[in-house]
């Protein structure tokens, strides 16, 4: 009887802590494969469940009549938000802001499971830089989506870099970054977020909460709410 497949991809020492890229097979299915991010010894984001990823994209792209649209995402992650932006051709350009170099080299370096299709695609751009710091200052361009996927929520960031980001002030300078008719798009783990949303009532327009559900795949059965997305348009 052979072992379970288990590989690390990478490892490498982050501000945040260290930072883990690994394979693993499930055991309860033989031959199907998972690729997992770690962050300070803590699961961050799996293949196996993509659910938020994507559904930050396609929502707000529901809620977006337009064509030839700029997106915006915070963190690249897996590549599924903006493999979820690009997969609509109402998308023009793609630009992806990522904190940690690693991260951009897994995709440039083909070990994340989308890697293939993000890399062939001439709309994605991906630019080391830190997302918060870049929408608290002034708009060298502007959005039609901004899609934000970094800290876990509000108050569970990965890091200080967003302590500012998430009040009246910050709320209202990422809007400004956003076309007319643009949508910016947060995410928290923990889905219903009254701070977030007040803020949110505070200083944009058409706030609203939208839950996001995930079925557990592995026994596949129940549903579970994992977060919530905040949407908002400028003032």
């Amino acid at each position: 009887m052979t072992s379970p497949r288990f590989e690390v991809l990478d490892w490498v020492e982050t501000p945040l802590g260290p930072l883990c890229l690994r394979r693993r097979e499930l055991l309860g299915r033989p031959g199907a494969l998972v690729t997992e991010v770690t962050l300070d010894h803590e699961l961050l984001m799996s293949s196996l469940n993509t659910v938020s990823e994507e559904a930050q994209a396609t929502r707000a792209l529901a809620q977006h009549p337009g064509r030839g649209l700029r997106v915006l995402v915070g963190g690249l992650g897996l590549g599924y938000t903006a493999a979820a932006a690009l997969a609509s051709d109402r998308v023009a350009r793609v630009r992806v802001i990522e904190l940690l170099p690693a991260v951009a080299g897994w995709l440039r370096d083909g070990l994340i499971p989308l890697a293939d299709r993000l890399n062939a695609d001439p709309r994605l751009e991906v630019v080391l830089g830190d997302v918060y710091g870049l929408l608290l200052g002034p708009p060298a361009e502007t959005w039609d989506l901004v899609l934000v996927d970094v800290d876990h929520a509000p108050d569970e960031p990965l890091g200080p870099a967003s302590a500012a980001f998430y009040g009246d002030d910050g709320l209202a300078r990422a809007a400004r970054h956003l076309r007319p008719g643009g949508l910016l798009s947060l995410w928290s783990a923990g889905g219903d977020d009254p701070a977030l949303a007040a803020a949110l009532a505070r200083t944009v327009d058409d706030g609203r909460v939208e839950p996001v559900a995930r079925t557990d795949q592995l026994i596949d059965e129940g549903v579970e709410v994992e977060g919530g997305l905040f949407g908002a348009r400028p003032r």
